[in-house]
């Protein structure tokens, strides 16, 4: 048997629609762990928001990886060690904060456990706290305080302006980073070049794995570059129109444990 790694986005991939890991798909994928086969969770979400996840399907004991902020970071879930690493440039910042202001967005980034707001938050931002429950600190003067390392800046809006801002940025900001959705409302500035595929094809040499030995599991638009990369793209059933379009293969939903389907099917 040939050793594979399964890579999974975490909402609306590995847990269902209450955010939760059901025990059919956390069985199975401690089987294929014990199979001798690699478990990476891949999100946009920062490190203290997947921890959740890295504790319930126990990796610190059966290895894998984190793979945080649509790949800027990557931990080592045995060790903790942050194994790559890449930055966005703060002189973005005073740009970001004037485009989100101007529009009415919300802008985010992270410290450590909390969401650093520049604004109010707003409901986009509040999911976005819940999701990965952490706390909001709204700063008086956001481009000032953010004067440390940052791997991602998340702005919000309802989806058909964001949309709409999402390729304006793209144009305003793209030769300098990598701009997109990951949901219709989130729009995610990250360090250029970054994305879910980079990621992996950085940690793939580590673990030992060639591409085509690779299945990745989504169904937001920020799953679609390590859809595309993947030796097998998986598309859930609940997956955006673009993300099944991108795919080898739609399994069943997140709430219909897609994820089982997918290892007994290519993992046996």
């Amino acid at each position: 048997m040939e050793k594979k790694v399964l890579v999974l986005d975490i909402d609306g991939t590995l847990t269902n629609s209450q955010k939760e890991i059901t025990n059919n798909t956390r069985q199975a994928i401690w089987d294929a762990v014990i199979r001798g086969h690699e478990i990476m969770l891949a999100s946009g979400r920062p490190i203290p928001g997947m921890r959740r996840y890295e504790e319930e399907l126990k990796l610190a004991r059966y290895g894998g990886y984190l793979l945080s902020f649509n790949g800027a970071r990557i931990v080592e879930c045995r060790t903790g060690e942050v194994v790559y690493q890449r930055t966005l440039p703060n002189s973005l910042l005073p740009g970001l904060y004037r485009y989100a202001s101007e529009h009415h967005m919300g802008l985010v980034t992270y410290l450590g456990d909390t969401v650093i707001s520049a604004f109010e938050p707003d409901e986009y931002v509040r999911l976005e706290a819940r999701i990965n429950g952490l706390p909001i600190r709204v700063v008086e003067n956001f481009v000032r305080f953010v004067d440390f390392d940052i791997q991602k800046c998340l702005l919000t809006a309802p989806e058909e302006q964001a949309a709409v801002y999402e390729r304006e940025l793209q144009d305003k900001y793209g030769a300098a980073a990598s701009i997109y959705r990951s949901e219709p409302f989130f729009v995610e500035v990250m360090p250029r070049g970054v994305s879910k595929a980079s990621s992996i094809e950085q940690i793939l040499p580590v673990v030992g794995v060639d591409r085509e030995h690779v299945i990745c599991c989504g169904d937001g638009y920020n799953d679609i570059s390590m859809i595309r990369y993947a030796g097998l793209g998986v598309a859930m059933a609940n997956a955006q129109p673009a993300v099944k379009e991108a795919a080898d293969y739609i399994t069943a939903s997140n709430d219909q444990d897609g994820i089982v389907q997918v290892i007994r099917e290519f993992m046996s």
